[in-house]
């Protein structure tokens, strides 16, 4: 999840980053603020969601297909690139790209 304003940009990543990796990203809907720091069950049996790691980040570029930031986080510090994957004639589909 990024703040982005008064939402919460969020993907769900297939695998923890690493750097050096790219990985596969499924984008969805825009968060409420509140749930920045939330861990548990989601609702209607679709699994379970966990902070993996916090901190801050600067926005570098973001367009409608891709978006690069640089983390400052307790677990990652560095540049992460998501991006479209326009092939799969999916907007849901995006890949992680860390450098």
């Amino acid at each position: 999840m990024l703040e982005a304003g008064e939402t919460l940009a969020t993907w769900a990543l297939e695998s923890p980053p690493a750097y050096g990796q790219t990985i596969s990203a499924t984008a969805l809907a825009d968060h409420r603020r509140a749930y920045l720091d939330y861990e548990g069950e989601i609702s209607g049996g679709r699994g379970t969601v966990a902070r993996w790691d916090a901190g801050t980040y600067e926005l570098v570029s973001r367009y409608v297909d891709c978006w690069t930031v640089r983390l400052h986080g307790e677990k990652l510090v560095g540049t992460l690139r998501l991006e479209r994957q326009p092939e799969s004639g999916d907007a849901w589909h995006w890949r992680l790209v860390s450098e």
